[in-house]
């Protein structure tokens, strides 16, 4: 016999609003830091499946994730690598601080390139990284190797992926409210 429960329904993970109701930006992680992993958020089961197994010795480099309530322009929701002091399980809500976008094109088998930028951002109270504001904050060095991953992330994937410029905060929370669907 199953019980009868008058508790609202859980909301799916890809309903909550991206910004909370004191205008804090919030993301929800699907890999976590130092994942072999690629998981994706599957909203009709409410629910994660790994979408990629990267080979050894190739780990998430800081929680990957999405936020809520968005589309870009691949269709899914927006991207964002979140900078924390640790990794979080995946489905973690974190509230963070825009630090700015990587543009990018990307492009499949010879068809045209399309925009597929990635919002960095840093977790709300981070000890290790509090003091950043900007992507110009970060060390060079650091940004590099963030868009090589994401280079050979997806050249695995039979896809090329081209940074294009690096932007700051105020250029990410356009892109980001502009998603909002």
């Amino acid at each position: 016999m199953h019980e009868i429960s008058d508790d609202p329904p859980v909301k799916s993970l890809d309903r909550i609003p991206y910004v909370d109701e004191e205008g804090i930006v919030r993301a929800v992680i699907e890999s976590p830091q130092g994942s072999r992993h690629k998981l994706k958020y599957e909203p009709t089961e409410r629910a994660f499946r790994v979408s990629t197994t990267f080979p050894a010795g190739m780990s998430m480099p800081f929680d990957f994730g999405f936020f809520p309530r968005t589309k870009a322009a691949d269709g899914d929701p927006l991207d964002v690598l979140v900078l924390m002091d640790g990794p979080a399980p995946a489905g973690t809500i974190v509230n963070v601080r825009l630090l700015g976008v990587i543009e990018a094109e990307q492009s499949e088998d010879g068809q045209k390139p399309f925009r597929n930028d990635r919002l960095i951002a840093l977790a709300e109270g981070s000890t290790e990284r509090g003091e950043l504001r900007s992507l110009a904050d970060l060390d060079k060095g650091l940004v590099g190797q963030i868009e090589a991953f994401f280079e050979t992330y997806n050249r695995l994937k039979g896809r090329t992926f081209k940074p294009l410029r690096q932007r700051g905060p105020r250029v990410a929370r356009k892109l980001l409210d502009g998603a909002a669907i």
